[in-house]
């Protein structure tokens, strides 16, 4: 995601601008959905952005108008895209995908939710040097695995080193300043990118020409800024500090830190010499300079003249100082009378061959002849001078080989099987052995992915250099979790080096709560190391809350919990003067309770009232038959018989003996 040092880059994911984009809402060649833009640069919008086809979140990179309109600039853009999306490493912004939509030119990146290199300066800078080393060392890493496959950055700097909220580092945007600037002057840019000249190489600002020496320049600048709180070179144009990075050293991060160790100092100085011969060769060696002083300071040294000497430029070092030359190796783009007036912003720079011959220095006056000599020198005197000349050539000699002879820079074997490795090494007079395997996305199995040292780092000739083989990209499949606890299912994720990633529940009647239905990706998919797979777990049964059947038929009730899932039972039958036969009369659980699908409820259901058997009294005077009745909670009513007699004697009863009743009941007698 690049963008000049002035445009409001936001790299959290989900920032709108306050007015709406109209490409906002946009669906981009039939896939992206473009949402909020998150980042606005000299070239290109940065839009968070959701991948229909494979259901992700993404940055799209959308050039601004009038860049896509340019047949060749689209044509370098997509070939820069295409050598960018073939880098693959842990510090760099991967790009997924590019593409033109009716003449809107864009990239599909990784979105990287965090804040950049440059709110870290705002906050902590100036920093302790061990701090320092440790934030510039992904970013020389992600820019060594792009030098390794002949890509150069051209625009490194703070704004373009993205750091995630769980710590990744991520430096953005390879290879796209090389399809907006090229070595000719383009009418879309003006040249060189506005707002990146604080980190611009010397060679840069002269030629506009740049290998990988350029990155190395910039990351020297931004260690600089890491250690110091500023930047190298200031001016109130940017015409002002391009002439400053041609015709002036950085310095040394000490004058204005003093505490900063020497070797330090002189790790910078090399990073940022101004003769790019005199710079490591790319990224790689320049890392391996940072771990030589990372370790330094982890000892907690103070002072190392080995290796400050080592580190320090051979032209800034105290023997090779010599007084100013009047005249300038660097040539001179800038007219210093048009330097002290110029406020336009910095566009591009004429080539050196534009600028005019300076006139050549006067050539010094000849030394005068050596007068004759007074008197034949002794035989001692000269015996004496051969030996000082042999201590001083063997001084040279000693020196040389301390410091540069007795090494050799280790070959460049990443890529190679083992034995063609073990011959490059053995030619180079230097011993091979193998150190563990690791994986690798990029490098096939069986050939070599890395080397300790380092390719291009200096090492004893005659010594040892430890290769280690690709074991090939590193996959794992998913292992079977259904049926195991949550805990259990991340364990074996855990232990399958898959990453666990959300969890979504779900009702069952067969699994038991906290155990798992289900996984996405499915078992036996083969993924990425750490690739995140979702969980699918039961809740249980899903609840019931119970209606109330109190005084309903009670085989309604028994069918209603059969249809919830719940078991239902009588659990007895009682009488009842209020509830009907055959109705319920209580429940258990009661009424409003919730259970869960499988659970129990039991009813107890009315017989109806109880019932008396009415006795016979047929034959009795009606005094006793009354006085009988009644003592069982009857009520009695008489009336005569047809063809009564007046004996006052029981003919008949209704209900009759024997017959069940509800007590209370009215029994009639008939009297004869």
């Amino acid at each position: 995601m690049q963008q000049d040092e002035h445009g409001d880059r936001r790299a959290r994911a989900g920032g709108a601008d306050a007015v709406v984009d109209p490409l906002t809402g946009r669906l981009l060649d039939g896939r992206y959905r473009i949402g909020a833009r998150i980042a606005r640069g000299g070239m290109a919008s940065v839009y968070e952005a959701t991948d229909l086809r494979l259901d992700r979140t993404v940055a799209v990179k959308v050039m601004h108008p009038g860049l896509g309109d340019d047949n060749e600039f689209a044509e370098r853009f997509v070939r820069e895209a295409r050598a960018a999306a073939r880098l693959s490493h842990p510090h760099v912004v991967a790009v997924y995908d590019q593409g033109d939509d009716d003449g809107t030119v864009f990239l599909a990146m990784e979105l990287i939710p965090g804040h950049t290199l440059r709110d870290v300066i705002r906050k902590e800078s100036p920093m302790s040097p061990a701090r320092a080393l440790a934030v510039i060392e992904p970013v020389l890493s992600a820019l060594a695995a792009a030098h390794r496959a002949g890509l150069v950055h051209r625009d490194v700097k703070p704004e373009n080193v993205l750091i995630a909220d769980d710590g990744r580092v991520k430096v953005a945007d390879f290879g796209l300043a090389k399809a907006v600037s090229t070595d000719t002057q383009h009418t879309a840019t003006g040249g060189v990118l506005i707002g990146t000249v604080s980190y611009l190489a010397p060679e840069l600002v002269i030629s506009g020409r740049a290998d990988a020496r350029a990155d190395v320049y910039a990351a020297g600048v931004v260690l600089f800024e890491l250690l110091t709180g500023t930047k190298p070179h200031e001016g109130e144009t940017p015409i002002q500090v391009a002439y400053k990075h041609v015709h002036e050293d950085v310095p040394p991060p000490s004058s204005l830190e003093p505490a900063i160790p020497a070797y330090v100092d002189a790790l910078v100085a090399r990073a940022t010499a101004r003769d790019r011969e005199l710079r490591p060769a790319d990224a790689a060696v320049l890392l391996h300079q940072v771990h030589r002083v990372s370790h330094a300071l982890a000892e907690g040294v103070l002072d190392d003249a080995d290796l400050t000497a080592d580190l320090t430029p051979l032209r800034m070092r105290p023997e090779t100082l010599e007084a100013p030359s009047p005249d300038d190796t660097a040539p001179d783009p800038f007219d210093r009378h048009e330097l002290a007036t110029m406020t336009a912003p910095l566009r591009i720079l004429p080539p050196a061959d534009a600028v005019p011959p300076r006139p050549a220095p006067p050539r010094p006056p000849r030394p005068p002849a050596p007068a004759p000599a007074g008197r034949r020198r002794s035989r001692k005197g000269l015996v004496l001078l051969l030996v000082l000349l042999l201590l001083i050539v063997g001084g040279g000699v000693g020196a040389w080989w301390f410091l540069d002879g007795r090494y050799t820079a280790t070959p460049g074997v990443l890529g190679m099987t083992q034995k063609a490795a073990e011959r490059e090494l053995d030619a180079a007079g230097l011993d091979t052995e193998k150190g563990p395997p690791a994986y690798s996305e990029t490098v096939a199995a069986g050939r070599v992915v890395s080397t300790d040292p380092e390719p291009g780092s200096k090492v004893l000739t005659g010594g040892t250099v430890t290769i280690v083989l690709s074991l090939g990209k590193e996959r794992y499949d998913v292992p079977k979790l259904k049926g195991l606890t949550e805990d259990e299912a991340q364990d074996a994720l855990a232990d399958g080096h898959l990453g666990f990633g959300t969890t979504a529940e779900k009702w069952s009647d067969t699994v038991a709560a906290g155990v798992v239905i289900s996984s996405s990706p499915k078992v036996g998919t083969t993924l990425r190391r750490d690739a995140p797979v979702d969980l699918v777990v039961s809740k249980g049964p899903k609840p019931v809350k119970l209606q109330d059947w109190v005084g309903k038929d009670a085989d309604d009730a028994l069918a209603w919990f059969k249809d919830q899932g719940l078991t239902g039972k009588v659990a007895d039958e009682q009488y009842s003067d209020t509830v009907d036969d055959g109705d319920v009369i209580s429940m258990d659980p009661p009424a409003g309770t919730t259970v869960h699908r499988g659970d129990n409820v039991s009813v107890v259901v009315s017989k109806g009232p109880e019932l008396v058997k009415v006795p016979s009294v047929r034959g009795e005077g009606v005094a006793a038959a009354r006085e009988r009745l009644e003592g069982l909670g009857f009520t009695v009513e008489t009336h005569d018989a047809p063809g009564s007699l007046g004996l006052g004697f029981v003919f008949s009863q209704s209900p009759g003996g024997g017959e069940m009743v509800a007590p209370g009941s009215t029994i009639s007698l008939s009297l004869i």
